[in-house]
């Protein structure tokens, strides 16, 4: 069993590993099992909860998705770093407003134009379980971190 060490010693990891990389490939399943993949601009760093956070509209078509199969993938990558990460998870949506104030960044009124007073603004939250990362430092390894 990993000790609170070992998974802030992780969390640290996935940290350093997805650091500069502002958009993630958020991918879920469809109803018919197909997939598919949405650009997405991740709102905060992995947080102690090996969480991550990203914006988005309630009505949208992920949002269905991910209440329908809350298994999804989040990918990332640098080929200048030469580092590629993928991140799986489950995922929900929140209405949270205070934490919607704590994550806001104001680049993100690109997509929402009114910003938080946007009436169907939400945040998608994905729960973190495995990691699996190739970068140049590990020799193009694949390396597992589990949560």
């Amino acid at each position: 069993m990993a000790t609170s060490t070992d998974r802030s010693q992780e969390i640290q990891k996935l940290h350093e590993l997805i650091k500069g990389i502002d958009y993630g490939m958020f991918t879920t399943v469809d109803d018919d099992g197909s997939l598919h993949s949405y650009p997405m601009s991740k709102s905060s760093e992995i947080n102690s909860e090996a969480t991550l956070w990203f914006f988005t509209y309630a009505a949208s078509h992920k949002v269905t998705e991910v209440e329908h199969h809350k298994q999804v993938n989040v990918s990332f990558s640098s080929s200048e770093q030469q580092r590629y990460v993928s991140i799986s998870g489950t995922s929900e949506l929140v209405k949270d407003r205070n934490k919607m104030r704590e994550l806001w960044k104001p680049e993100l009124k690109t997509w929402f134009p009114k910003g938080l007073d946007e009436p169907d603004i939400s945040l998608l939250k994905v729960n973190i379980n495995q990691v699996n990362y190739w970068d140049s430092a590990s020799s193009f390894k694949s390396t597992k971190i589990s949560f």
